[in-house]
């Protein structure tokens, strides 16, 4: 999980620019964009090549669809994703980064992106973006049942304000019968409640099959476990990598589990084989994919890591030894270029 058409990747180093709201910070990524002077594509297949090399095999993409941009980016995408299909499966989310119904002419776009190509529609803080949760989700809801296409909601919104959303989501996801095809990325706001409010949305989320994702955020990851004990469905994602965002990101997804287990203080040899499913079993699942088991007749999509076990895996970052995506041998990729700039040793 992650969104291909804003790294940085494959440009030259950008010094981040710190802005102090989500709207501010939108603003900042579209006047970079204009700037920076490297395609998407380019930067696309950059991300693609490197994800490949540390072991993903499949991913899901949000590509922003709006007044600005319109379908160009997720042309970009399309092309990406068929160049490397045979290596890298990519689900495409057609992501309202402007808002749905606060941005004239963004419904008719993302009815547009879903016919010609896009996997799932995408949402974003139904209440503190569009200030309409209703309006924004009646457009993602009816668009998805209409393209029979999958659902992929950002939302940043916290506290109460976001269960309530969540709530909403899951009543929406049950009524059309659409479980196991929803996800909610992020959803700070489990992060933040406890006791009833906690387990009523958890309870909300389960019974409907909405999925949570989460990429491990400082002080308000969703709690794994508490979740998992309710029956939701909890996978991970790197979110941004290398963009106007943030200038963090490897596309390291056992990193991203590691970091997971360090913020959800996950310890024991369990908890640390769960910081592992969320990367692998249960994103899987969350993705729709099948024959993903090391089973004789499944996909040979795997990496050979030089580890005891899968908690040391987790833990002690070691090294990929090999990586096959569909039988074939795609990595690790050997070292072709050497750093611009040293640090001096400690």
């Amino acid at each position: 999980m992650t969104t291909r058409d804003k790294t940085l990747l494959g440009a030259p180093w950008q010094p981040h620019r710190a802005t102090a709201t989500l709207r501010e910070q939108i603003a900042n990524e579209r006047e970079l964009r204009a700037t920076i002077g490297v395609p998407v594509a380019d930067r696309a297949t950059a991300l693609a090549a490197r994800m490949v090399s540390l072991g993903t095999g499949h991913v899901r993409s949000h590509v922003d669809v709006d007044p600005d941009v319109r379908l160009d980016a997720l042309h970009a995408l399309l092309g990406a994703r068929e160049a490397f299909r045979d290596r890298l499966g990519i689900q495409l989310v057609a992501f309202p980064q402007s808002g749905v119904v606060g941005s004239p002419g963004v419904a008719d776009l993302l009815d547009a992106a879903l016919a010609e190509g896009a996997d799932l529609i995408g949402g974003l803080d139904p209440a503190g973006f569009d200030g309409d949760v209703d309006g924004q989700l009646d457009v993602v809801f009816r668009l998805a049942e209409r393209h029979g296409a999958g659902i992929d909601i950002h939302l940043h919104d916290g506290g109460e304000t976001g269960t309530a959303q969540l709530r909403a989501i899951a009543e929406r996801t049950a009524a059309l019968g659409l479980g196991g095809t929803v996800t909610v990325s992020h959803a700070y706001a489990l992060g933040q409640v406890d006791g009833p409010e906690l387990d009523r949305t958890a309870a909300a989320l389960a019974a409907a099959g909405v999925a949570i994702m989460t990429n491990g955020p400082r002080a308000t990851m969703p709690p794994v476990l508490r979740l998992r004990d309710h029956g939701v469905r909890v996978f991970a994602g790197s979110d941004n990598i290398r963009d106007s965002w943030w200038p963090y990101g490897t596309a390291d997804m056992l990193e991203r589990a590691t970091i997971i287990g360090l913020q959800g203080g996950l310890m024991t040899d369990e908890e640390l084989h769960t910081a592992a499913s969320l990367i692998i079993d249960e994103a899987a699942a969350a993705l729709g994919l099948t024959g993903y088991e090391l089973a004789p007749g499944d996909r040979a999509d795997l990496v050979v890591i030089a580890a005891d076990g899968v908690p040391e895996a987790v833990a002690a970052h070691p090294e990929r030894l090999l990586v096959l995506h569909g039988g074939q041998v795609f990595g690790p990729e050997p070292r072709t270029t050497y750093p611009r700039f040293a640090l001096p040793s400690p």
